[in-house]
């Protein structure tokens, strides 16, 4: 991250070496050879770290670390001198440097110092132990599920994420993912990031919606001291936090639309200008950005920027829905059970044929969020060892417009009729009628039982329904 240095000091040769090195090391660094300099400079480059020499043409540095820490509250100070002694290192303790470094300085030291000094190093070891942690559950191998739209995600993931190892250090391109609110679009986010190049960087997360529109713009681009009324202290954005790695903004069809300008500019020339700053910062940061809103029609209602779509759009994923995912519902319905057993320490929980059943047949507007939060209740609440229909709440009146619908395979049940409710024997019988019905037109087919011509495709190949040889 391009942390700001300002160097006070008179000896050329000095403080020319440690300009090129903390270059090197991607400070952002000024230099200047006298105080009445310095005071120039401060208040236009607005360094996060002043490298203070002692003896100075127009004064000792102990005045001049006084007056700086009055008017620049921000800058943490780190004071050099070639006549050490423990008073001197007392005494600029004592008017606010953060540390004393004696000449001849060695470069390493001093960077170390200086990561030190900015809270690098302690940043370091937290950043390191909260991604471990986000790891965890962050993986492609999260993203549960074996239906053909949910595979088709994750080989789309794993085609990008094979195509950018050949971008070595350079920021990967945007990536949009778009799908109904509940079906996972943040998994997909921390899929991108952990199975990624960029996996030992920060994954950092903000919801657009969460905050008021006149707050959003610090929090992603950070502000200086005096910026605004309130702004007390400079504060580092969102992007710039996420230097390395990846920033993740969730429903981003929220973000204000002098927002999304900044947000274009950051997203063309990786470049970041905090509020009430003159400096940019180059950063390297990897954006994705999730939304359940209608992005092109918020185009033309003149609330999202054309330009800033199309620059996210390139790279689009798209979440199915859990009404699309056939037996995936069961299957997460499961996976959900036994989660929710161990944190009610529930053990022997099942659900009856009944209960999967209601599950197929259930429309899901809230996707798998709302599965998850079902499934929970249902653990909850269930007396005996069985889950029923009745505890999983998933009433009629939530279902498709026909009561008797099941919307992830289109089946259709005659409840006057309780002849054989074996769950595997419905859904083939179903495909069954469908199918010649449409007269084995797979795209007719398809459409009746409301799904995907690969999930009707992949459901023929389970049964092997083949077309009779008569109709040939």
């Amino acid at each position: 991250m391009a942390y700001a240095v300002l160097i006070i000091d008179d000896e050329v040769i000095l403080a020319k070496s440690i300009h090129k090195y903390l270059e090197r090391q991607n400070y952002d660094v000024r230099s200047v050879a006298s105080a009445k300099d310095a005071a120039t400079v401060m208040d236009s480059f607005h360094p996060d770290i002043v490298l203070l020499d002692y003896q100075l043409p127009d004064g000792n540095g102990i005045d001049v670390l006084r007056n700086m820490k009055q008017n620049y509250v921000g800058a943490k100070f780190v004071f050099m001198t070639g006549h050490s002694s423990i008073e001197l290192a007392v005494q600029a303790m004592k008017e606010g440097a953060s540390e004393f470094i004696s000449k001849p300085i060695v470069l390493e030291e001093l960077r170390l110092l200086l990561d030190k000094v900015s809270g690098l190093e302690r940043k370091e070891k937290t950043l390191s132990y909260f991604r471990s942690k986000q790891a965890e559950k962050g993986r492609l191998a999260a993203i549960l599920g074996e239906s053909p739209p949910i595979k088709d995600l994750r080989n789309e993931i794993e085609m990008l994420l094979e195509a950018e190892k050949s971008l070595g250090g350079e920021a990967p391109p945007p990536v949009l993912i778009i799908g109904e609110t509940g079906t996972g679009k943040q998994l997909v986010a921390r899929a991108l990031h952990f199975d990624s190049s960029r996996s030992n960087g920060p994954f950092i997360e903000l919801n657009c919606a969460a905050l008021p529109d006149q707050l959003v713009e610090s929090e992603l681009f950070g502000h200086e001291r005096g910026a605004f009324t309130d702004a007390k202290e400079r504060k580092t954005g969102l992007i710039e936090a996420a230097h390395g790695g990846t920033l993740f903004l969730d429903e981003i069809g929220e973000l204000p639309l002098n927002t999304q300008a900044k947000l274009l500019k950051t997203l063309e020339d990786q470049t970041v200008r905090r509020l009430g700053s003159v400096r940019e910062h180059s950063v390297s940061v990897r954006i994705v950005a999730a939304t359940n809103r209608n992005l092109p029609e918020m185009i033309s209602n003149g609330t999202f920027r054309a330009d800033l779509y199309f620059r996210l759009h390139m790279l689009q994923l798209t979440v199915p829905p859990l009404r699309e995912r056939g037996t995936d519902i069961l299957f997460l319905a499961n996976h959900f059970l036994k989660l929710k057993s161990d944190r009610y320490k529930r053990t022997g929980l099942k659900f009856s044929d009944e209960a999967s059943l209601a599950m197929l047949r259930h429309s899901w507007p809230g996707n798998i969020r709302e599965l998850r939060n079902v499934i929970e209740r249902a653990v909850l609440l269930t007396r005996g060892n069985v889950i029923g229909s009745p505890v999983l709440t998933v009433s009629a009146a939530k279902t498709s417009p026909t009561p008797t619908n099941w919307p992830a395979y289109g089946i259709n049940i005659d409840e006057r009729d309780p002849g054989n409710m074996d769950l595997t024997e419905v859904e083939k019988s179903t495909l069954m009628k469908a199918l010649s019905k449409a007269r084995w037109n797979v795209s007719e087919a398809s459409r009746l039982l409301g799904v995907s011509r690969d999930t009707l495709r992949y459901r023929m190949e389970k049964f092997e329904l083949q077309k009779p040889a008569k109709m040939n």
